[in-house]
């Protein structure tokens, strides 16, 4: 059983209060435990954000029990963020949870406190929450309820290295210090998925679990488009790297040997504007928005 642990959450233009007020009455539960001696600490860090509004309410967070929020006056990037977290880190095991999740369990710290202590990493994955009518409009809410399926702890379990996402794990410390998340990687996108190689390449186990978070916060479709387009740009800089993790790559580089990857740049020459128009101020059509994605890469 584990018995200390560092909560690292990192944000960014985020109100986090409620997600660390939420975590803590879990905490103090096993703290509290007779048979017990846990102990935790939670710490989260503000990758430069430009809200005032956020940091002036995340700064209570440093009177709460066993909790402080780090000003850092710049947007360093999502790797960055979270490997300076680990090493802010003052107990062996850390648990990472982005700042848009919301606790939904009862047991959802005592369910990786429960674990084997000789596993290395464990991904306890997320679902996809809120008001399908007030939300049908919504790009990224379509789209990550048509692909919520595909985190099943089955579905994960059959593909432990490409299926693992930073929003919801738990890893030992001295290991991610030795694998850090690779920093070349500013832009949003894909850097839990170079991760994941890296971890299968060095054969570090993947310990995927059933533990929830609930994902319930959607940007608009303006910003879910421009953070697809940053990460596509990030596919195209790593594309060497990312081969046959990425179902985009894949596909478009066997369009390429059928020699039909010059019609993407067509379509996005000749459309791409107008789907993307469509794309923000209309219904969303996920088959635009997968065609959008793969003829935006193309023409990288």
């Amino acid at each position: 059983m584990i018995n200390e642990l560092s909560v690292l959450i990192p944000c960014y233009n985020s109100k986090c209060t409620k997600l660390v007020e939420s975590l803590i009455p879990l905490l103090e539960k096993e703290r509290n435990s007779d048979s017990n001696s846990f102990k935790y600490e939670i710490i989260v860090a503000d990758d430069g954000s430009t809200d005032t509004t956020c940091i002036e309410h995340n700064k209570s967070i440093n009177t709460f029990p066993n909790s402080r929020y780090i000003i850092r006056g710049f947007n360093a990037g999502r790797s960055v963020i979270r490997n300076f977290l680990v090493k802010e880190a003052k107990y062996q095991w850390c648990l990472l949870i982005d700042c848009d999740m919301v606790v939904m369990n009862n047991d959802y710290i005592s369910n990786y406190l429960h674990l084997d202590d000789d596993i290395l990493v464990a991904y306890g994955a997320y679902c996809v929450r809120g008001d399908a009518n007030a939300l049908k409009g919504n790009l990224r809410y379509i789209y990550e309820k048509k692909s919520e399926h595909l985190h099943s702890i089955e579905k994960r379990t059959n593909n432990p290295y490409k299926d693992f996402h930073t929003s919801n794990f738990l890893v030992r410390k001295n290991l991610m210090m030795k694998y850090p998340l690779d920093e070349r990687f500013k832009k949003y996108g894909y850097e839990d998925v170079l991760w994941g190689k890296t971890l299968r390449q060095n054969n570090i186990k993947i310990t995927h679990i059933d533990n929830n978070l609930s994902f319930e916060k959607y940007e608009t479709n303006e910003q879910f488009i421009a953070k697809t387009e940053q990460g596509m740009q990030n596919l195209q800089t790593f594309k060497d790297e990312l081969q046959g993790y990425n179902n985009v790559i894949d596909s478009y580089n066997k369009l390429e040997r059928m020699h039909l990857g010059v019609f993407l740049k067509i379509i996005y020459n000749l459309f791409g504007k107008s789907i993307k128009k469509y794309l923000i101020h209309n219904k969303p059509n996920l088959f635009l928005f997968k065609l959008y994605k793969i003829s935006y890469y193309s023409q990288i």
